[in-house]
């Protein structure tokens, strides 16, 4: 039975590794926009190198972020681990650099019940769309399930800060409009009085 089973283990370890190797050639050939990623070790396939470049209209713009991808043996039914190593601040990256997002967490019904079971790990994930889906999650934070909480409460004071500093200028441009109005109505107010008056109409306005 032991043997049975380190068969199959070994098995699904050289799947990986045929299936791993097959992704670097292909992003070797088809380089993608926003990150590179290669091996550590040229002997061991299951641990990658990966530089995120941060996406624009973001705080991480600009920057180079260096992190570890680690596959397990079973990939890719399981998914793999993602490790930034540069110091990253955001509210689904925890402190000690593990990336939690939905689409690294093991497949099927989520245990605590915040995600689908869609919205977890498929065996159909590659290195490409994993971290597109990281640089996704710099450029949109998911708030409701923080790693790190403190980072969550910092983007969304920032956020709310942002969105009223945003609507300044139409609160301002509604409040020139309503005085506009008041004088309008003032001035037209008064002439009207004026005007019934002269003409000795029993409908008179009172001026404002």
């Amino acid at each position: 039975m032991f043997q049975l089973k380190s068969n199959k283990e070994s098995m699904a370890a050289s799947q990986a590794s045929l299936l791993l190797q097959k992704q670097l050639r292909d992003l070797c050939k088809n380089p993608v926009d926003g990150f590179s990623a290669g091996l550590i070790d040229e002997t061991n396939v299951f641990e990658w190198s990966v530089t995120i470049i941060g996406p624009p209209d973001t705080l991480y713009e600009g920057g180079f972020f260096n992190a570890i991808m680690s596959f397990p043996q079973n990939y890719p039914v399981s998914p793999p681990t993602v490790r930034f190593t540069s110091e990253v601040w955001h509210p689904n990256v925890y402190p000690d650099g593990k990336v939690c997002i939905s689409i690294l967490h093991p497949p099927g019904d989520d245990p605590n019940g915040y995600e689908l079971a869609t919205e977890r790990w498929s065996p159909v994930h590659t290195v490409e769309s994993i971290v597109l889906s990281i640089i996704s999650m710099l450029s949109s934070p998911n708030d409701e399930s923080p790693a790190n909480v403190d980072a969550a409460v910092e983007t969304m004071e920032r956020e709310q800060g942002r969105v009223q500093e945003e609507s300044k200028p139409m609160r301002e441009e509604v409040a020139r409009n309503d005085v506009m109005l008041r004088c309008f109505w003032c001035l037209y107010s008064r002439e009207a009085a004026i005007y019934l008056v002269e003409f000795h109409s029993p409908f008179v306005l009172d001026p404002l």
